[in-house]
């Protein structure tokens, strides 16, 4: 029986062991020394300002430092330690250290301590990441205008970015994708240059079209480092034919306009009547087609032909003239119609007023000759009109029974 209980005993204590290490453990982890200084880790981009804060729970009246990357010490409580003035106390008591870096370098960068100095000496580091702000992006190869349909390829740089910066490519609000960026490291030097493409078919809708290479980098908000550039395109002209009115007479004077819309603007007119020659009263004049006095037989098609040395196209115009005398006679129908229109509204008016007035005086007429017929036997002005309604009453009756 003995035997039998060794084990037993045994796994007891084991048991009891392994409880008493699991909470002394948990009382480890949940301990706060309040005399750790903590800190935390900063980012700052070139040329501004970052903020360390050092802190601990209690004091001890044992004093915090700060120190740099090179382990000189910055400040030990209040007081200065490295004649440096980009550093600067911020606020010094019994439990926290704040110094602030003005004009921060990407020399700045690194580890800096905070140190109390108890028994034992307690230290915390704090990483200071200094970003290099990229410059304003460089676009290059459109500095000549290039004709409708080739492919242009433009180049995007900016420098100094650190981390890489990203470039991205838009045409007015759209966002174009251009192929990978291209980084590289500048020697002796932490930041990096980087480089994009981007490579368009161009169309005359491209012309004046605003391509923009803005910068993406945690230093910048959006839009802060953009360039922009206007596309220049050179395209074959379209042609159009504005008539100086639209309703030509014969024998006036007229002229056709011919319009190239192109870039460059055209240079060179060309005028021709479609099957047949310009009238012998016409002449040219650049991209006007004057006729001196119109006729009928200047009736036709007439062509423009534009060229502006990158392309040329023609516009067509069909010539009407009008007789003058027959748009007289229409003229004057018109009126005519016009004014018979106006006659007839007049003379139905005047009838309405002369129906109404006759309607009116009958009506007044009647009223007075009842009045007359009962004042025959009434002894006064009531009974007269009593009598009046009573003999008009009858007069209806009997009108009803004649009929």
């Amino acid at each position: 029986m003995a035997f039998s209980s060794a084990p037993s005993a045994l796994r007891s204590v084991s048991l009891l062991t392994a409880l008493f290490i699991a909470a002394v453990h948990s009382n480890i982890v949940d301990y706060e020394d309040p005399l750790q200084p903590v800190t935390s880790d900063e980012t700052v981009s070139v040329g501004g300002t970052v903020t360390l804060t050092c802190r601990v729970t209690e004091s001890d009246n044992s004093s915090l430092q700060w120190s740099n990357t090179a382990q000189q010490t910055l400040y030990f409580g209040e007081k200065r330690a490295l004649r440096d003035n980009r550093i600067q106390l911020h606020r010094s008591t019994s439990t926290e250290l704040s110094i602030t870096i003005a004009d921060v370098q990407l020399s700045d960068e690194g580890e800096y301590t905070c140190s109390i100095f108890t028994m034992p000496v307690r230290t915390a580091r704090a990483t200071v990441t200094v970003l290099g702000v990229p410059s304003k992006p460089q676009i290059s190869g459109f500095e000549n205008a290039v004709p409708e349909g080739s492919k242009v390829t433009l180049t995007c740089t900016s420098t100094g970015s650190k981390p890489p910066a990203r470039l991205r490519w838009y045409r007015g609000d759209q966002e174009l994708e251009g192929r990978p960026d291209v980084v590289e490291s500048v020697p002796d030097d932490p930041t990096y240059n980087v480089s994009s493409e981007l490579t368009l078919e161009v169309s005359r809708s491209d012309d004046n079209a605003l391509i923009t290479c803005a910068v993406d980098h945690p230093s910048l908000a959006p839009g802060d480092k953009r360039s922009e550039h206007a596309l220049r395109v050179l395209y074959s002209p379209v042609v159009e034919i504005h008539p100086e009115s639209d309703l030509p007479r014969e024998g006036e004077k007229f002229h056709l306009q011919c319009l190239g819309n192109g870039n460059p603007e055209p240079t060179s007119y060309i005028w021709e009547k479609k099957d047949g020659e310009l009238p012998p009263l016409s002449r040219t004049d650049g991209a006007f087609l004057i006729f001196e006095m119109l006729n009928k037989s200047d009736n036709g098609v007439y062509l423009c032909h534009a060229d502006n040395g990158i392309g040329n196209s023609q516009g067509e115009y069909t010539l009407l003239v009008q007789d003058p005398t027959a748009m007289s006679t229409s003229s004057g129908v018109d009126h005519a119609v016009i004014g018979g229109v106006v006659a007839v509204i007049v003379f139905i008016l005047l009838c309405l007023l002369i129906v109404l007035g006759r309607y009116l005086i009958r009506h007044k007429g009647t009223y007075l000759t009842h009045e007359a017929k009962g004042s025959d036997d009434a002894p006064d002005a009531d009974t007269a009109i009593i009598n009046a309604e009573g003999g008009h009453s009858g007069a209806e009756d009997k009108k009803e029974y004649f009929i």
